[in-house]
């Protein structure tokens, strides 16, 4: 029963009600009315507010800590320093380095030297001047090279390079000796910020039965609550973790954010809840970005076309602690050579701690700072060669079967030649000459450009990797979904009640979608690694037939008739040989609950992976990736270097689309995230101390700078995913990155290797592509 109900309802493309609709979000009324409330919106009538007293100096020792000033404050109820941690003092997702709170030293301005709960927000302020810490400064170490040297001053007692991964396939230097041409440059990325709506914040509160309540939004519930477990040496069955809605995550919610503050405060605060909620300038200082690289890009080619050798050097600043550092040089270096058979390939990253903030997991998680170098270099080469750009990657793009550059055999689905066919068939790609004729201005240049690239879906080889989900008959006839995979902002629930739907053959009203509950939901692994849709998705397809065996049966035993002679219809179950005999859903809910029998059941899987792991390579290759190609048009005014995109055709290879709608949310924003990293934002720190405090001295794209962005989906079925679908949600902001630099090159004839391409930047390049000469006087 549960083979052939399975397969009914996943094969059977041409029956499907909800798969591949625009089905409207199903948190779209509440969150376009403002009606939706976020774990911040709320208070309480009891409630106190907590602070964090945060470091004064990047790097430094503390010789003390005197907080009796600030307790004899007549409104502040308790200062909490290391002393009073009753668990482990660190937390970190891979590696445990970063301190709840600070003992001996600091490592950078975000770190946390003592908690304070106050009857006001102001009294609580006023609490954070009283404590007196005296330090003895250091100086900070905020260069990623230096850093590596030996001699520099070590932040952990292992020293500054937190890892080191590398992946090699065939004969480096065979294969430049073997290459006519040879490009080799340097290329910088910025620390971008998260920008989320929601700063971090939350509430910890004691219930009477002794439980820890924590509502705070994250990335991942089930792994928090085991963080806060372990910090305040609790039961973590005693610890519930509301982490769900989200007020924006991108990465920046997946690290410990306030949830082990809010949980030690509401421990010693007499049974009343606590607030945290960063302000946007604590939050920028606190919170963790995306790692600037330094990439060294070394590619070698024949005169044909062929990719023959690609040698990449990746130095990541990690800042003071690893968070998810180790992890993002990894996937860098996994995904340094792009979706290309490329036969001699010899890349290393390193993963370095300097005083320079934190940085962590952030939409991409490493391949947008890596894509840009074989991607320049292959349009170099199409260049140098007279070859067309998207001929010279169709040419060297592996497929389903073929042997990647890494030297596995990539078995699950790749869309990337069917991605590149649609790009050299869009409208701005086959009239770029035209597009580039229409300049706003005659001192402005325009250009076109298509780059292509990748990236996995889940967690990798060395990492637990499962789905699991509930499906519960609920006494209205509805199904309660539960799916611990929090909602972020990416419409993950809609999909969810979609596949539910589908699956049980029921209106799509009748799903009740619960995420982010520990409480309600089973531990589904993280929302991100853009595993997301695929996981969630197939864990709730692998519960259904367990849940129509259920009704299967109940409704079998209601109808006198053997579990053969059912059939399920839809919204109800029904005699197969008399159609006007048939119960629904609430019937069958009465008939359990009669018998005291559950009316819940469960579903798990593993996500698929490779069986052997490259030496070295910290998790390489993964088993599924979602690809993407960009076109994109830009138009630079070049008295003053300033860029503007103007168009974008997106092409991303999803296995199949759940929801058309929701893909094209994807896509369109992260092509204007994938603008603002390639144009505009980077967080400056001098020194160890943040220039960059708030969105006032922080650009990022608005609607303004919003081009228009076509979506054409690519559907290369992936047989393992939940109705052939794969994982999008980071690869749609990685190949428009390279695509603006080198459309920026075919406007102005300028390259620019330092990002973000800035006005200043651009200008300064298209001075320097100049050609120099004398002037006599």
């Amino acid at each position: 029963m549960k083979s052939k109900a399975k397969k009914d309802v996943l094969n059977e493309e041409q029956k499907l009600k909800w798969i591949g609709k625009s089905v409207k979000r199903i948190d779209g009324p509440e969150k376009v009315t403002g009606e939706q409330k976020y774990k911040t919106d709320y208070s309480y009538s009891n409630m106190v507010w907590g602070k964090v007293l945060r470091a004064k100096y990047p790097f430094a020792k503390i010789k003390s800590i005197d907080t009796v000033k600030a307790e004899a404050h007549p409104d502040v109820i308790c200062v909490l320093t290391y002393k009073d941690i009753p668990g482990f003092n660190g937390f970190g997702i891979v590696t445990p380095d970063q301190p709840v709170l600070c003992e001996d030293v600091v490592r950078c301005t975000a770190d946390a030297v003592a908690l304070v709960a106050a009857e006001t927000v102001e009294a609580a302020d006023e609490a954070l001047d009283l404590i007196e810490v005296d330090y003895e400064v250091l100086e900070p170490v905020t260069d990623v090279e230096n850093a590596m040297l030996q001699g520099a001053p070590k932040l952990h007692k292992d020293g500054n390079i937190h890892s080191h991964v590398t992946i090699k396939n065939g004969d480096i230097d065979a294969g430049f000796d073997e290459a006519d041409y040879i490009f080799e440059h340097t290329f910088y990325s910025p620390r971008q910020m998260h920008a989320f709506i929601e700063t971090e914040g939350g509430w910890g509160r004691m219930e009477e039965d002794g439980s820890l309540v924590i509502e705070c939004p994250g990335q991942y519930g089930h792994r928090d609550k085991l963080q806060i477990a372990r910090a305040l040496a609790l039961n973590p069955e005693r610890i519930h973790v509301y982490s769900s809605p989200n007020g924006g995550g991108f990465g920046g919610k997946d690290e410990i954010t306030v949830q082990i503050y809010l949980a030690l405060l509401a421990m010693n605060t007499g049974g009343r809840p606590v607030k945290i909620h960063l302000s946007r300038e604590e939050s920028v200082i606190a919170g963790i970005k995306r790692h600037p690289f330094k990439v060294t890009v070394k590619t070698g080619a024949k005169k044909d076309g062929t990719l023959v050798a690609n040698k990449v050097r990746a130095v990541a600043d990690t800042g003071a602690y690893a968070s998810l550092g180790g992890a993002v040089i990894a996937l860098a270096i996994e995904h340094a050579s792009g979706p290309y058979t490329i036969p001699n390939v010899d890349m290393e990253g390193f993963c370095v701690y300097t005083n320079n903030g934190i940085a962590g997991a952030f939409r991409g998680f490493g391949v947008n700072q890596v894509c840009v170098g074989i991607e320049t270099h292959i349009d170099m080469l199409a260049e140098k060669t007279g070859l067309d750009p998207i001929e010279i990657r169709k040419k060297n793009a592996y497929k389903q079967g073929d042997i990647s550059s890494l030297g596995h055999v990539v078995k699950s689905s790749v869309g990337t030649i069917e991605t590149l066919d649609k790009a050299a068939a869009c409208d701005l790609w086959k009239n770029r000459d035209y597009y580039k004729n229409q300049v706003s201005e005659p001192w402005k240049k325009r250009g076109v450009a298509v780059a292509t690239s990748f990236h996995g879906v889940g967690m990798g080889i060395g990492t637990p990797d499962y789905g699991a989900a509930t499906i519960e008959l609920l006494q209205d006839g509805k199904f309660k979904v539960g799916v611990a995979i929090e909602e972020i902002g990416t419409g993950n629930g809609t999909v969810y009640a979609q596949v539910a739907a589908e699956c049980l053959k029921c209106d799509i009203n009748r799903i009740v979608v619960v995420q982010g509950d520990t409480k309600q939901t089973l531990d589904s692994g993280t929302i991100s690694a853009s595993r997301s849709t695929y996981t969630g998705g197939r864990a709730i397809a692998t519960a259904a037939p367990n849940m129509i065996n259920l009704l299967t049966e109940e409704a079998a035993n209601l109808l006198g008739v053997s579990v053969s002679e059912i059939e399920l219809a839809y919204d109800r179950l029904v005699d197969a040989h008399d159609h006007t005999r048939f119960v629904t859903y609430e019937e069958i809910y009465e008939s359990l609950h009669d018998k005291h029998r559950s009316k819940r059941v469960e579903g798990h899987f593993y996500l698929p992976k490779e069986k052997e792991e490259l030496k070295n390579s910290g998790g390489a290759p993964h088993h599924l990736y979602g690809y993407m190609t960009h076109v994109v048009l830009v138009e630079v005014d070049t008295l003053t270097g300033q860029t503007d995109v103007i168009k974008v055709v997106a092409i991303p290879d999803v296995g199949k689309v759940l929801n058309p709608q929701g893909l094209e949310g994807q896509t369109e924003g992260g092509a204007v995230m994938g603008i603002g990293y390639t144009l505009y934002e980077d967080v400056l720190i001098e020194d160890g101390y943040h220039k960059t405090k708030n969105f006032t001295d922080y650009i990022i794209p608005t609607i303004r700078e919003t081009p228009e962005i076509e979506t054409i989906p690519v559907e290369s079925n992936e047989e393992s995913g939940p109705f052939g679908a794969k994982g999008i949600a980071e690869v749609v902001m990685i190949p428009i990155i390279p695509a603006i630099m080198s459309a920026i090159y075919d406007a102005t004839g300028a390259r620019v290797y330092h990002l973000p391409a800035t006005p200043e930047r651009v200008y300064q390049a298209i001075q320097e592509s100049k050609p120099q000469s004398l002037i006599s006087r």
